[in-house]
């Protein structure tokens, strides 16, 4: 199968080294597991590993393959095996901050075309979670787009529809029904031949019955929603990339128990652009919009044009930012106090090894 049927584009055909062009081959990541990783070539699919200069030279976990990638590897089409040497630019990214304690970036895709952000129309519902996942996603390069699943089990659909184009200003907003096919025509525009699009959504949104009716079988196991705490249950266990019938690319992702904000400061003024019209209103160009004087904020939940809600999320998301911008800053100073001293250590061992320099 061709590299352009996977996503090959000029974008990453510039990146190649006149050497690299004649002994690496360019491959698709299409699967992580536990250090290993399912490549997609032009000759086939391979399981690849890291060469050690790549893992050793690798910054973070950031700097490492992720579902979607394009990687230069060194095949071994005897063993169906290759050596990855090198990751390509990439493209878009959906990333969010690593689960637990250190503060690192987790690249969930790579190389989307569109993220579909799956909410199911029942008790997942959530305007707040809607404005977090497109603040997470507008800066990472690819295109959003809100799909509003379980659409039978919502008595007033349009009226929910509605309420999130309110917050998910400029983005496509689309009713459907997974489990019975209902609206998936207008999925269309956004499964062209060599196209990516990845889903994110919390566990039991119906994202692999989803992806199941756009596959057009059973790929991915089902479960329904627990009936004692109508939470969902995770059905994926691993991001994957999948071709779709029609030439189109879709990675999966499962479920996020944790979401986490990672760099996202340029799309949360993306997200609340009417947020930022009004401030400009404000008499006083720092205004906080709390009790100051001549506040078009403050002036606009008053009147009722502007959701408190919609400012608290803002105020919420704007605030987990700086606390991870300062949580990143404090670790860049670790980093080169203990870069100095491991310097300043092999300094010394020198000097006692040759005393006269």
């Amino acid at each position: 199968m061709s590299l352009e049927a996977w996503g090959w584009s000029p974008l990453f055909e510039r990146q190649l080294e006149a050497s690299e062009r004649i002994e690496l081959s360019p491959a698709r990541v299409s699967e992580e597991h536990r250090g290993l990783y399912r490549v997609q070539t032009a000759e086939g699919e391979l399981v690849a590993e890291l060469a050690g200069k790549l893992r050793h030279h690798a910054a973070g976990r950031e700097q490492l393959p992720a579902v979607g990638d394009w990687v230069l590897v060194r095949p071994r089409p005897a063993e169906g095996r290759a050596t990855i040497q090198r990751v390509l630019e990439r493209r878009s990214k959906i990333s969010r901050k690593a689960p637990g304690q250190p503060t690192a970036e987790h690249v969930l895709a790579a190389n989307l075309d569109t993220l579909l952000i799956v909410i199911a129309l029942d008790r997942d519902f959530s305007l707040r979670r809607i404005e977090r996942y497109l603040t997470l996603t507008w800066d990472g390069g690819a295109r959003p787009v809100v799909v509003l699943n379980k659409a039978d089990l919502c008595e007033q659909p349009q009226q929910q529809a509605l309420a999130v184009e309110s917050v998910a200003l400029g983005v496509p907003v689309h009713l459907i029904c997974a489990l019975s096919g209902a609206g998936f025509d207008q999925l269309e525009p956004y499964l062209a031949p060599g196209q990516t699009m990845a889903l994110v959504g919390s566990s039991g949104v119906g994202k692999s019955t989803l992806i199941n009716r756009l596959v057009g079988s059973e790929l991915l196991k089902t479960q329904a929603i627990g009936a004692g705490s109508q939470r969902g249950r995770h059905t994926t266990t691993a991001r994957q990339l999948v071709r779709l019938p029609g030439g189109a690319l879709l990675i999966d992702t499962p479920g996020l128990r944790e979401l986490q904000l990672w760099d996202a400061d340029p799309g949360l003024g993306q997200i609340f652009a009417d947020l930022a019209a009004l401030a400009a209103g404000c008499r006083f160009h720092d205004c906080r919009h709390l009790s100051e004087p001549g506040c078009a904020v403050q002036a606009a939940l008053a009147t009722g044009r502007l959701d408190p809600g919609r400012l608290e999320s803002y105020r919420k998301l704007e605030r987990e930012l700086a606390h991870l911008e300062r949580k990143r800053d404090a670790r860049a100073r670790l980093a080169e106090q203990s870069k100095w001293r491991a310097i300043h250590r092999q300094m010394r061992q020198w000097r006692r090894v040759s005393p006269k320099g």
